[in-house]
């Protein structure tokens, strides 16, 4: 789904280049935020485990500009996976983009449950999933008693994925 027309976002494998570059530009700016790179409970997600990864282009430039990965929990539950801006588009409405794209994929997939987490050092990504219709809910799997991670879920119907495209 294309949400916004200076984008194009486009479903790639996990092992493309692309999307590789950009999920360690995140993970280097997430070990900068938080000091070190030992910041992530449990596993990092995987072509074996993630169901969609995307990654969004500037129209104009042809540039990336963002990406973002469903990771699967279960049959009808997914976490959001690395979802990153690159920060000089911060702003721009890359990242609700993005997540819309995420929102329309879930659902095609009979997804019905979004989940999300961000750390103490993401003050940003704590209010964007709360400002994307994302509830608090207890920390779920490699976070439970994690005390400095914010977990949060959305229920994913037609609506829902329609609501955030148009937000």
């Amino acid at each position: 789904m294309q949400t916004n027309p200076r984008l194009n976002i486009r479903q790639v494998a996990w092992s493309h280049p692309v999307g590789a570059d950009l999920r360690r530009a995140q993970q280097a700016e997430l070990n900068a935020r938080f000091g070190s790179a030992d910041h992530e409970p449990g596993p990092p997600p995987s072509e074996a485990d993630c169901a969609v990864f995307l990654v969004a282009y500037d129209k104009g430039s042809g540039q990336p500009v963002g990406c973002g990965g469903l990771r699967l929990l279960d049959a009808t539950t997914a976490e959001i996976k690395r979802l990153y801006v690159i920060p000089y588009t911060r702003g721009s409405g890359v990242a609700s983009s993005v997540l819309a794209a995420l929102e329309a994929e879930a659902y095609k997939q009979g997804i019905t449950r979004i989940k999300a987490e961000a750390g103490s050092a993401q003050s940003d990504g704590r209010n964007f999933y709360q400002n994307s219709g994302f509830e608090p809910v207890p920390n779920f799997g490699p976070y439970v008693g994690v005390k400095h991670s914010s977990c949060y879920a959305k229920s994913i119907d037609s609506h829902s994925a329609a609501h955030t495209a148009m937000a």
